[in-house]
């Protein structure tokens, strides 16, 4: 396979399930922590060797852009402070220059159309698409792990990161069926939106990341319908998985959905207890909210 250079992260939605949170800020910049959600999982990115990141976004949507772009009187007020750990660290986060990307979508017409805005961007190469709603905790990421695994196969290859759900909630689910190991992937033979349990050829979900070959750009531009009358990705991909492979690897990690209330909140909890500096006393914290000695 080409090497994958490019990433598209589509951050449009309007993140209604956190209002009022939301109203004003893009649900994209909740802190797990003290770094944005999509800081996160550019930084995931950024680990598995993206050079170029394409935000797919809506109106509102500025802060996300501000966040990656320097800030010239935030650094000078911090050098003047004497603050160089803070520096060093906004230094550290800052995409090189030229290496993000823009582009609107201009109306809510589901995932397979916000990647379809990418397309002028990407142009005619494999590409990574990253939802910014699910984070995974594991060095090395998911992404990088899905390059490693991506190495092994065809140069023609579309690789899903997938993970197991119990099986009595498979019905909210794309779900995909498991064919024949490749390495430490699997060949993909179906996948299936929100099937019920007794239809659903495994307990395994789509899970966020993908690698994902150009020719999904001409199958998306036809604009077809799907689920909620929105143009879905998962059906862009079972109309390109008739032409090209497609591979489905179980990654190393704890995975969130930032998207959902429960998903951010334990987010921040296995954050926070990961980190040396606060850790420690957060872990104490907890034990006392708790009523544990």
């Amino acid at each position: 396979m080409k090497p994958i250079r490019k990433a598209v992260l589509p951050v449009a939605g309007l993140g209604t399930r956190f209002l009022p949170a939301t109203k004003a800020i893009p649900k994209e910049m909740l802190t797990v922590v003290d770094r944005p959600v999509i800081q996160l999982v550019v930084e995931e990115a950024r680990e598995a060797g993206i050079e170029h990141f394409v935000f797919v976004t809506g109106r509102h949507k500025s802060a996300i852009e501000d966040h990656f772009d320097a800030h010239f009187e935030l650094d000078t007020t911090l050098l003047e402070r004497g603050k160089k750990a803070e520096l060093e660290l906004l230094a550290r986060q800052l995409p090189p220059a030229g290496a993000t990307s823009f582009t609107r979508q201009q109306a809510p017409l589901g995932l397979g159309h916000a990647v379809w805005c990418a397309r002028e961007l990407v142009g005619n190469e494999p590409f990574a698409v990253l939802l910014p709603d699910v984070v995974v905790q594991h060095t090395p990421g998911c992404l990088a792990q899905m390059m490693t695994a991506a190495r092994t196969l065809e140069d023609d290859a579309n690789v899903l990161a997938v993970n197991e759900v119990p099986w009595e909630q498979v019905s909210s689910y794309g779900i995909v069926g498991v064919g024949a190991a490749k390495g430490e992937a699997f060949a993909i033979t179906q996948m299936i939106e929100k099937p019920p349990r007794d239809k659903a050829p495994s307990n395994l979900t789509i899970t966020g990341r993908y690698i994902l070959q150009p020719q999904i750009f001409d199958i998306l531009a036809k604009g077809e319908r799907g689920a909620g009358g929105e143009i879905q990705l998962t059906d862009g991909m079972v109309e390109l998985a008739k032409r090209k492979p497609f591979y489905g690897l179980k990654f190393a990690g704890n995975h969130f959905d930032c998207g959902s209330k429960l998903g951010f909140l334990t987010a921040n909890v296995a954050y926070a207890l990961a980190r040396d500096d606060i850790g420690p006393t957060f872990r104490a914290e907890l034990k006392r909210l708790m009523g544990e000695k």
